[in-house]
């Protein structure tokens, strides 16, 4: 790389910064929200506000870095503003701004969709067809959010735009590893049974949950049977860590799925329960193990490997089991402790690696 093509790629690095630090304030104020709901003394600066939890998580922080990804991806400046209005409506979402964030969530959907359709003009793979698939559950959940649909009817969306869009990159994965074509039939067949699912719960809520639970039992088996990870994980260093994050992360995905068919749209602890083990177990669990290899391509800052990063990702699943456990066995102090170690273990990764990397600086400097 010339020098003037390095200081022109950061440029683009610095430009992405603000991007990521809107999807931080949405964490932020997310897990604010996270520790009222579980009866914890820190008062909103709002009564609706810890209502605005799940969609600041799921569409502030993630959607967020998702479509920033792909803006990445796809190499073409308007592509940012699908990351750009996600940014912002998730700052208005927690500013109090409670319509013109959801519209500006929504609108970073659809731009994310035609992001998409730039890429896959390029390379026409079903990889990137579940994740348009995701892309567009995330645009009908946000266009039933805006008609006044409570979090629960959308929850189904949320959950098929996270899942579709982290196996669609899988299933790309498993292609360049040479996967058998039928093989990635499975996952596609499972794939199709969530989205079914998704689109059921709209009129028949209990169905369509089920049905999405098995869909998402499906491609925990299939990701458990085929993902690469079940050679890396033998490895060392980063690809196993990689490795270990995903397992473990499939392994939520299947408990959230046998909830979901299990208790069909739930209720009380089982909602808490069969919405955490998906969206922070496995989703969360997905955001660990990529963020060493998404991070330096996103701002073209190193993230190096280090075995500190295994603190954080234990504490989050041992206080999942805790607060899943509390969930399904009415035990209060279990899931709010659970819950609460679950943020500290969300905040330990960013000093985790913000450590690590201090450490291998040294080192190279040595």
């Amino acid at each position: 790389m010339t020098v003037s093509e390095q200081k022109t790629s950061r440029r683009l690095a610095i430009g992405r910064l603000p991007l990521l630090v809107g999807a931080a304030l949405s964490l932020l104020v997310g897990l604010w929200g996270g520790l009222y709901r579980l009866g914890l003394d820190v008062s909103p600066p709002d009564a609706a506000f810890p209502a605005q939890h799940g969609p600041l998580m799921t569409l502030g922080f993630l959607g967020t870095l998702i479509s920033l990804e792909r803006s990445v991806a796809a190499g073409r400046s308007w592509a940012y503003a699908a990351p750009a209005l996600a940014a912002t409506g998730g700052i208005a979402v927690a500013a109090g701004l409670d319509r013109p964030g959801r519209v500006l969530l929504t609108a970073a959907a659809g731009w994310l969709l035609a992001v998409y359709l730039v890429l896959f003009a390029r390379r026409r793979d079903r990889d990137l067809i579940v994740q348009m698939s995701g892309a567009l559950a995330w645009y009908v959940g946000g266009l039933l959010w805006m008609r006044g649909h409570s979090i629960i009817d959308v929850v189904p969306w949320l959950a098929g735009f996270l899942v579709l869009t982290i196996v669609g990159e899988r299933l790309e994965l498993a292609r360049v590893a040479f996967i058998a074509r039928r093989a990635g039939d499975g996952l596609l067949a499972a794939a199709a049974v969530l989205g079914a699912g998704v689109v059921v719960s709209a009129v028949w809520p209990d169905a369509g949950w089920r049905l999405a639970g098995l869909g998402m039992l499906l491609l925990a088996a299939w990701l458990a049977l085929f993902d690469v990870a079940r050679r890396t994980v033998h490895g060392t260093g980063l690809p196993r860590f990689t490795a270990v994050c995903l397992l473990t992360g499939y392994v939520w995905l299947a408990v959230g799925g046998a909830i979901w068919v299990a208790a069909g749209q739930p209720a009380g602890g089982g909602y808490d329960a069969a919405l955490h083990a998906v969206f922070l177990g496995f989703v969360m669990s997905m955001v660990f193990g990529h963020a060493p290899v998404i991070l330096p391509g996103v701002l073209r800052v190193r993230l190096p490997y280090h075995r500190l990063l295994y603190l954080p990702l234990a504490l989050l699943h041992g206080a999942l089991l805790l607060r899943v456990a509390g969930d399904l066995l009415d035990v209060s102090p279990g899931r709010t402790v659970g819950g609460v170690l679950g943020e500290i273990a969300l905040l330990a990764f960013v000093l985790c690696a913000i450590v690590a990397a201090r450490l291998h600086s040294r080192a190279e400097r040595q």
